[in-house]
């Protein structure tokens, strides 16, 4: 049997800069930007391109912001079905002595109340209750310690790697940590995962036990143009912090900022930073669904090459003036040996943008191709000894 032929290199990268080109793409080093936060995170959603990273993937006290965790376990559990919006869950003593006496954010919560999944999760989501974050844990696992060790579970399922949950609502407590960057891997997953439910965080007021709260994110009170979430967070040992996110004409952009020293500087500091992603960076299109990237030689194949495609869009976050380096690849073994299964994977598929870092996809085989008969094998494999090309 005729083994493949071995060629240098053995993997055979194409440029596809002319694709650019013919698209009338460009790329550029972006504008950069500073934040006074201690750690900070911009991301565009559409593509995952991170746009400014400072020390996002630092350990930190994450406060409030962590009750985003919390929302994640309850959506899951009424997209599963094992919980519904109008289940009632009752606060206990443990629940409500547990941050009755403090100064800390609360729902309100009466003892011995019972009180509807909605209405908690508003409480949550709005009102930012440490109380309806108990109440929802011990619903939920029995207890809030409980609670906290499948948090961390689902965290690291979901790509949270330096997440430690010891309580559900972000009370400071030792090993209690997240990152930037977990905080803006779990609000994408809060949107992506969850689009019939996100609804809940552009909700801008809340009234429970006749107390009416308003929303303390600043992107709605700043007025930034299409603002829909996420949560705030302060604590001492975390200073004042953000996980927002703003959509605007189809392109998302999510931004995490922690450490800063007031009310007032998380405001300004994630304001300057939404509206420089949107101001600076734009996503285009370079392939479509089902596009050829490439044709790929084949050996010993029923037809001499096989397309290969990309299966979804492929979106690049770019800077939006100037002219620059952007390289596209494919990457694959030349040539790929019969047979070929269509939608098979066969290469990569890399954007790389400077500034901004690599994306890769898979590039799959756009067509089947069958293995040439015994006959066909060898005559193929003597055409290349003889350096006649074929096959």
């Amino acid at each position: 049997m005729p083994a493949a032929p071995r060629f240098a290199p053995s993997r055979i990268r194409i440029a596809l800069c002319a694709v650019l080109f013919a698209a009338g793409l460009s790329a550029a080093r972006a504008d950069t930007i500073t934040t006074a936060a201690r750690q900070a995170i911009v991301v565009d959603f559409n593509t995952g391109a991170v746009l400014l990273d400072k020390n996002a993937d630092e350990e930190m006290v994450p406060s409030s912001m962590s009750k985003l965790m919390t929302v994640y376990m309850v959506f899951d559990r009424l997209k599963k079905g094992s919980l519904k919006l109008s289940d009632k869950l009752p606060v206990s003593e443990t629940a409500w002595k547990r941050h009755y006496k403090t100064s800390e954010s609360l729902m309100f919560l009466p003892v011995h109340a019972m009180v509807s999944v909605e209405d908690l999760m508003r409480g949550v989501i709005v009102q930012s209750g440490n109380d309806a974050c108990s109440v929802l844990a011990e619903g939920i696992s029995g207890s809030e310690e409980a609670f906290a060790a499948e948090e961390t579970k689902k965290g690291r399922e979901i790509g949270l790697l330096h997440s430690s949950f010891k309580n559900a609502s972000g009370v400071p407590e030792p090993g209690h940590l997240m990152t930037a960057r977990d905080l803006a891997t779990l609000a994408a997953r809060l949107i992506k995962d969850f689009p019939e439910y996100y609804a809940m965080f552009d909700e801008r007021k809340f009234a429970f036990n006749n107390i009416a709260q308003d929303n303390r994110n600043p992107l709605f009170y700043r007025n930034v143009e299409g603002a829909d979430g996420l949560k705030t967070g302060h604590t001492d040992d975390g200073g004042y912090g953000l996980t927002g996110s703003a959509l605007r004409d189809g392109r998302r952009v999510i931004v995490v900022v922690n450490g800063l020293p007031s009310v007032k500087a998380r405001a300004d500091e994630s304001q300057q930073l939404m509206e420089w992603a949107f101001r600076t960076f734009e996503d285009k299109h370079l392939f479509k669904a089902g596009e050829i990237v490439v044709d790929a030689d084949v050996w010993l194949g029923g037809r001499p090459s096989v397309p290969l495609i990309v299966e979804s869009d492929v979106l690049a976050t770019v800077p939006r003036a100037g002219a620059g380096d952007m390289e596209v690849t494919a990457t694959f073994d030349a040539p790929i040996a019969a047979p070929i299964a269509k939608g098979a994977k066969e290469g990569t598929l890399t954007v790389s943008i400077p500034g901004i870092g690599d994306q890769s996809l898979p590039l799959v085989a756009g067509a089947e191709v069958e293995r040439l008969g015994l006959v066909g094998r060898i005559v193929a494999a003597a055409r290349h000894v003889l350096g006649m090309g074929g096959g």
